[in-house]
């Protein structure tokens, strides 16, 4: 199944660590299949404002958030809306990789469904692992490994371990990339956006 590229609309949105406002006033708009980078000293914010957008933000005690995340009209953070599901269709790239270090290549790639107690025959299993190693570009170059541990992988392999370890059957319509702490200043600066091709 392709991945679907969808639209997300930012209004008037404030984060909040407790009573401390990190991020203030965010509208923005990132129109499907264009690429948007935030540019800004260290500590501005990015990292809260890209974890509001699959709600990690609020994983962190006394985070909140005020004002309106949108993915193709609708609202990320909706009553009815349940983060786990939000969390399967955008998915977040961190900037260090961080497979689970005692789970091997092929382990990691699962997690996410043995977490949700997913049942799985093991051609199941192989075929998610095939697809979502492929989509990852990293299936010719650990085929042969998927037994070993993630640890042993190169960095950058690392990196596109985490990235496949969404599933191939919910394809995420954004993939932010993110450092993983939180910030402790406004504002955020957004730069320009562009159209890929």
């Amino acid at each position: 199944m392709a991945t679907m590229a969808r639209d997300v609309e930012v209004s008037d949105l404030n984060l909040y660590y407790d009573d401390f406002l990190a991020v203030e006033g965010v509208n923005l708009t990132v129109k499907a299949k264009s690429v948007t980078a935030f540019i800004g000293p260290s500590g501005c914010g990015k990292s809260t404002f890209l974890r509001s957008l699959n709600r990690m933000h609020e994983v962190i005690p006394g985070a909140r958030v005020e004002g309106k995340v949108m993915v193709d009209g609708q609202s990320l953070y909706g009553d009815d809306v349940d983060p786990v599901a939000v969390r399967r269709k955008i998915g977040m790239v961190f900037q260090r990789p961080n497979p689970f270090p005692t789970m091997s290549v092929h382990e990691n790639v699962l997690a996410g469904y043995r977490f949700g107690s997913k049942k799985l025959t093991t051609a199941e299993a192989d075929a998610i692992v095939e697809k979502s190693l492929k989509r990852a570009d990293l299936w010719t170059e650990v085929k042969d490994r998927l037994d070993r541990s993630s640890t042993a992988l190169s960095g950058g392999q690392q990196q596109r371990l985490c990235i496949a370890r969404g599933s191939p059957s919910s394809p995420r319509c954004c993939s932010w990339t993110s450092r993983a702490r939180p910030s402790t200043r406004s504002p955020l600066l957004p730069s320009r956006t562009r159209s890929s091709s």
